[in-house]
């Protein structure tokens, strides 16, 4: 229903009852993010079982766990993507990062994580954008300092293990101008004022560099901003993110067919929750809030069992007789991301909700989960070295991109 795809998101009204924003993200009263009704304030599309199943027989490989459990669980045109892709059709991924902290969390990592299954899944090709002109003007960063940060963001974002061949990884302040910045005139045109101040909520307080920024984020939608990988193909592209970045691509859906592009399809995750509990994104802020991959073992060991949210019941006797309550259970819920086995999954759904296995427990075989996991991520980020920074920045074709 294109129609809809411009709606205004930031109307104040009191009975407001959650914001989701590129910059904000709340609930009512704290509580937990209404995704069937954020599907439909952005008039985007559920992700369901049979596109899961059709993913699987074109890759000929199982879904991805953030597939099977729902992590993304909203889409745009996805399905025109795999109808292309079956008629042997092209097409690109496009994903990004705000760098503003030296450390990622585990959420950064989620989208990076599922872009790399995507990529070898499907054997196509990935841009990668680091917005660090958007952090220097939203989050007070010096220049140079948001050029570092993108620099050792990039590192964390390699270590997810992507292709070379077929990734370019560009930071805003090193690659805007020649065609990127064409396209991002032709965006500008097409989208007035009043439009940019109904979808992102501008204000007359903010400075004219926010209001200009969303162009940026919106061209690497279009293959022809990346001519020394794509030539004059105009061909489709997939954008994998959190809902949270649903705005910034209707504006973009919006104007592609007015300026001869495609639309670009979105595949959209929830959001990762804190673990003081499941209230929208972690926060930056509060180092408490999230597991980073610098976390040492003692200090995910540590967060998880004074900070995780627990479902379990006040006392041992109250656990045995009711269960746990899995709706609110952190630690539950991080096993539903990053525990791949679904048998186990099973198991732990069936006797940690029956009141058998006790919260300790599975704060045990979390705090396992995890740790193994930043290991091996510690591990590859520290084999990331400064030249394979500059070789996925360099501006060059991506030879084997489709193979």
């Amino acid at each position: 229903m294109e129609k809809t795809e411009l709606k205004d998101d930031k109307s104040k009204e009191v009975e407001e009852e959650q914001v989701v924003s590129p910059w904000e993200v709340s609930a009512k009263d704290g509580g937990k993010i209404d995704y069937d009704k954020l599907i439909d304030k952005f008039g985007c599309q559920r992700l369901d079982e049979s596109l899961i199943q059709r993913v699987q027989r074109l890759t000929n490989r199982a879904p991805h766990v953030f597939l099977r459990r729902g992590v993304f669980f909203a889409h745009r045109d996805f399905n025109d993507i795999l109808d292309s892709y079956e008629k042997g059709e092209k097409f690109y991924l496009y994903t990004g990062r705000g760098p503003s902290s030296e450390a990622l969390h585990l959420g950064h990592l989620i989208p990076f994580m599922f872009t790399k299954y995507l990529q070898d899944a499907f054997k196509v090709p990935l841009v990668i954008q680091l917005t660090d002109d958007e952090k220097c003007m939203w989050k007070n960063l010096s220049v140079e300092e948001s050029q570092r940060l993108a620099r050792e963001n990039a590192k964390d974002i390699i270590a997810c293990g992507f292709d070379i061949s077929k990734t370019f990884i560009f930071s805003d302040f090193d690659y805007v101008g020649g065609a990127f910045y064409k396209n991002m005139v032709r965006v500008a045109k097409c989208v007035t004022y009043n439009k940019v101040v109904g979808i992102f909520g501008f204000t007359g307080e903010d400075h004219i560099g926010k209001v200009s920024f969303p162009p940026v984020q919106a061209v690497p939608s279009f293959p022809s901003s990346f001519p020394h990988i794509f030539g004059n193909e105009n061909i489709r592209c997939l954008i994998p993110c959190a809902i949270d970045q649903d705005p910034y691509f209707r504006m973009t859906r919006d104007v592609a067919p007015r300026i001869g592009y495609h639309k670009p399809a979105l595949i959209e995750s929830s959001f990762f929750p804190a673990l003081q509990g499941e209230n929208g994104k972690m926060s930056a802020s509060d180092p408490n809030s999230a597991i980073y991959v610098t976390d040492s073992a003692k200090e995910i060991k540590n967060k998880i069992n004074r900070y995780a949210f627990s479902g379990g019941r006040d006392s041992i006797e109250l656990h045995r007789k009711y269960g746990a309550n899995l709706e609110v259970d952190i630690p539950f819920k991080y096993l539903g991301f990053f525990l791949d086995d679904d048998a186990e999954m099973e198991h732990i759904r069936e006797e940690y909700g029956s009141g058998r296995m006790l919260t300790g427990e599975i704060k045990k075989r979390l705090v396992e989960v995890l740790t193994d996991l930043v290991e091996r991520h510690r591990r590859a980020r520290a084999a990331v070295t400064d030249e394979m920074v500059d070789a996925f920045m360099a501006v060059r074709p991506l030879p084997n991109m489709f193979n």
